[in-house]
């Protein structure tokens, strides 16, 4: 690829979609420590998140939930162009859907019968997206120097989401795994939140940063 397409590559990334990104994953993580305040009645070491649904302020829960669907779906926009290949288009559908899980989650809560299916499409799908996209972006020469930081905060999403089944399977088994007076799913939900939205506004911080340098 000679300088000028590159140029034109990195020029396609279309700079309201990256920013909306990192916007609506910043609001998303804030949402998420505004209802800690609201609804200091639930336990966060204890309760996952889509309990908060039961509480007075579940519209701020449906709000961080679409939030945080705009940010996945905006950073699915924002780097279409920069996505090589049939693997490239595979790992953002993945995006594309989990966008689709966190969406559905805003109106489906914890009391939905699809809340479930919301909630295994949209924290399922994220870490194969990030894992997906990550490795072809590496595999780019503009987004060459972005690799170290892309590849670390991908794998942050598989591993708090690994943390948070193990949790999960301790709680279902009754068995314990942490000292007593220690809980892990409540922390390990949040924990997935947080990381699957730092590794939305990282990727969207780069992608703004090559445009800038084109």
């Amino acid at each position: 690829m000679n300088a000028p397409s590159r140029v034109t590559q990195l020029a396609a990334i279309p700079r309201p979609a990256a920013l909306m990104a990192m916007a609506a994953a910043a609001l998303t993580v804030l949402l998420l420590a505004t209802l800690h305040v609201l609804s200091p009645e639930f336990d966060p070491s204890r309760r996952v998140v889509s309990e908060y649904a039961n509480g007075r302020y579940d519209w701020v829960l449906s709000l961080m939930f679409a939030s945080w669907a705009i940010s996945s779906w905006s950073l699915a926009v924002a780097l279409w162009s920069q996505l090589k290949g049939i693997g490239g288009k595979v790992a953002v559908s993945f995006l594309v859907a989990a966008g689709v899980g966190e969406g559905m989650a805003s109106f489906c809560d914890i009391n939905h019968p699809w809340h479930n299916l919301a909630g295994m499409i949209g924290v399922l799908s994220l870490p194969i997206a990030a894992m997906g996209i990550s490795l072809n972006l590496a595999g780019v020469d503009e987004w060459m120097r972005a690799k170290r930081v892309l590849l670390v905060t991908a794998n942050l999403t598989w591993l708090t989401l690994l943390l948070m089944v193990i949790a999960l399977f301790a709680l279902v088994t009754r068995r314990r795994i942490t000292p007593p007076g220690i809980e892990m799913i409540g922390w390990t939900n949040r924990a997935v939140v947080v990381a699957y939205c730092v590794w939305v506004a990282t990727v969207a911080w780069q992608a703004l940063k090559l445009r800038r340098a084109r």
